[in-house]
């Protein structure tokens, strides 16, 4: 568990393919100490079920299985609450994670289209001059996406899309994810040992 004094972090998770990134980044982040606010689209929650085959009628038990058994807290909030913490810049926040990151929810951050919890976090976030990282997760791309991500790289908004590298020697899916929550880490300067660095 983390000495310092835990931290509130924000993770979105969208309907891109890959939902388990947001999943394992959520659970790293908790058994770090800090506090997750979770918010999930309805897209997301279609790609749970899906991907991860979970029971869509009890996200509460989902929530309660996948993130009830770490020391640090999580705090849910539906999408349609743009009354939530979260959305006002005068709740401290230290972060904010979007993975995966669909291209729909990268264009509505980049032309400042607040129209649920999670794009107006995304929104208070640029406004307040914190820590933002998208996990894009789409392809092939075409050039409204990637001038979405210029126009957000530009502002200060990390990019680090869902590559999984292979040169650490990846043998399970589950490397191929810790790959990627590691990079998010390494983005926020959290330590974590989720895989072998290049000349370790």
């Amino acid at each position: 568990m983390n000495e310092l004094k835990p931290k509130n972090y924000v993770v979105g998770i969208t309907g891109a393919s890959g939902g388990v990134y947001g999943v394992r980044l959520a659970r790293t982040l908790l058994a770090l100490g800090h506090s997750v606010h979770l918010v999930v689209s309805n897209a997301g929650w279609r790609v749970f079920k899906e991907e991860l085959g979970f029971a869509a009628s009890d996200r509460e038990g989902f929530l309660n299985e996948q993130f009830g058994s770490y020391p640090g807290s999580l705090h849910y909030h539906p999408i349609a609450d743009i009354g939530a913490s979260i959305a006002s810049g005068s709740f401290r926040t230290e972060a904010m994670i979007i993975m995966p990151c669909s291209m729909g929810t990268l264009s509505a951050v980049a032309h400042g289209s607040s129209d649920n919890l999670m794009t107006r976090a995304a929104d208070v976030m640029l406004k307040e001059g914190r820590p933002l990282v998208l996990v894009p997760r789409e392809t092939p791309l075409h050039a409204i996406h990637l001038e979405n991500m210029l126009k957000l790289s530009r502002l200060g908004v990390k990019m680090i899309p869902a590559m999984p590298a292979f040169y650490y020697g990846p043998a399970t899916v589950d490397d191929l994810i810790d790959f990627m929550v590691g990079k998010v880490l390494d983005s926020l300067n959290l330590e974590h040992s989720l895989f072998r660095r290049w000349g370790e």
